[in-house]
């Protein structure tokens, strides 16, 4: 009788995560449906995962009479950027925080957790206002530099490099290394889980980010995905409901994230052992 209750309770548990997974998959399986659907056809059936007539006209008008390539690019320079300039920097102050005994350590910790704190509109006026002292506004630099470092990747790489046990830096250093090489090539290595969720976190916060590109440019050719794909859902390319269009925009803007998580999703803050050997 128990195991048969084992057996149903099991069931039921499976039940409501399969459930649970339609709700989240059933609106993108919409959205991909949508956007290889005619523009009538998806505003009579917007709910129907089959289109009546196969189409790609929405990709070819993305591809071909809008300026969705150049948003692609833009996003991918600055992704990229963002992305390797936060694993270094935030990988250099979480060991400093972590390793290094200096005054004022503590308050410097502190700063950053309660930076964490702040809405990131709060910061949106004092950060175009730097951008723009300094410069680099409406430029590249403009886009890249400010999101080099960021509070949490700091915070999560100096827990992380806490873990790691003394004794190989202690060995490390009486080979001769120095606090960089230990750093750079016994200490950093250890933390690849850690590296990898930084990588995510900073790759998809940057891809998806809006409202720092909104205060840092203006030029046309500096539009990233998101100010683009906003531009769409507003109408930017005539009239009608445009839905297979606007879908279809935001399904290739959701494909890279998407495929950068599956590649790495099981090294995400992975438990890394065997490090020292007693």
């Amino acid at each position: 009788m128990r195991i048969g209750r084992l057996k149903v309770g099991t069931l039921l548990v499976y039940v409501a995560l399969i459930a649970i997974t339609f709700i989240y998959l059933y609106p993108f399986a919409l959205s991909i449906a949508n956007s290889f659907k005619y523009d009538p056809d998806a505003m009579a059936n917007p709910l129907s995962l089959l289109p009546t007539t196969w189409t790609t006209s929405a990709y070819e008008r993305l591809f071909h009479h809008s300026d969705f390539p150049i948003w692609f690019r833009n996003s991918a320079i600055v992704a990229v950027s963002v992305t390797a300039g936060r694993v270094f920097f935030n990988s250099l102050a979480g060991y400093a925080l972590a390793r290094l005994e200096f005054r004022g350590r503590g308050i410097v910790f502190s700063f950053i957790v309660g930076i964490m704190a702040v809405p990131g509109v709060v910061l949106l006026i004092p950060r175009f206002l730097v951008i723009n002292q300094v410069g680099i506004y409406d430029t590249f630099a403009g886009l890249i530099v400010p999101l080099l470092v960021d509070a949490t990747g700091v915070f999560i790489m100096k827990n992380f490099f806490e873990s790691v046990p003394r004794a190989v830096e202690e060995a490390a250093r009486i080979d001769g290394a120095s606090t960089f090489r230990t750093f750079w090539s016994v200490v950093l290595p250890m933390a690849r889980p850690a590296v990898i969720t930084i990588a995510i976190l900073s790759f998809q916060g940057s891809w998806n980010e809006l409202s720092h590109f909104i205060v840092a440019a203006r030029s046309p050719e500096l539009i990233n995905l998101t100010r683009g794909v906003a531009g769409l859902v507003g109408g930017g390319l005539g009239q009608g409901t445009q839905f297979p269009l606007r879908l279809g925009a935001a399904v290739l803007m959701t494909i890279p994230v998407a495929i950068l998580f599956f590649i790495f999703q099981r090294r995400i803050m992975d438990q890394s052992t065997g490090a020292v050997k007693e």
